[in-house]
């Protein structure tokens, strides 16, 4: 693999996002249903996608929150659902989504403490911990990472 021109170098200008434009993207632009580049598309630990290119918006969050929540009463899942967030721009956005639909739902939910980011294994951790409490696995998690 070709070593990048500028690799060890601070990023330029046109390398960064905008975060504001990116942020609305995830609220104003609308999968089209049919088109395979705006699908959810799941990658090693969830959706993967961008706002941008209508991949991660939130609609797509809205629809995976909503099917959290029905596949939890369809299958009797009662207990709380952990949903955690990154540093990532959309992070935040989806996060909020998420804790809409949920709440909406009557789903119990646990966040971190003072609104902070949670890294994956602590959330884990919290399952892990939480499941050997009850008598059958009881809890899933959602995490906010585009």
């Amino acid at each position: 693999m070709a070593i990048h021109n500028r690799a060890g170098q601070p990023a330029q200008q046109s390398d960064l996002i905008n975060v504001a434009q990116l942020t609305a993207q995830y609220y104003v632009l609308k999968p089209e249903a049919g088109n395979a580049e705006h699908a959810v598309k799941f990658g090693t630990s969830g959706h993967r996608g961008s706002a941008a290119r209508h991949s991660f918006n939130e609609p797509h969050i809205l629809a995976i929150a909503q099917a959290i929540a029905e596949e939890r009463a369809k299958n009797g899942i009662t207990g709380p659902c952990y949903v955690g967030k990154d540093t990532h721009a959309l992070s935040e956005p989806a996060f909020i989504s998420v804790l809409e639909v949920l709440a909406a739902n009557g789903v119990d939910v646990i966040v971190q403490e003072n609104n902070g980011f949670t890294p994956t294994p602590a959330v884990s951790n919290a399952i892990l911990v939480h499941n050997k409490k009850v008598a059958r696995w009881q809890t899933v998690s959602l995490l906010t990472v585009p």
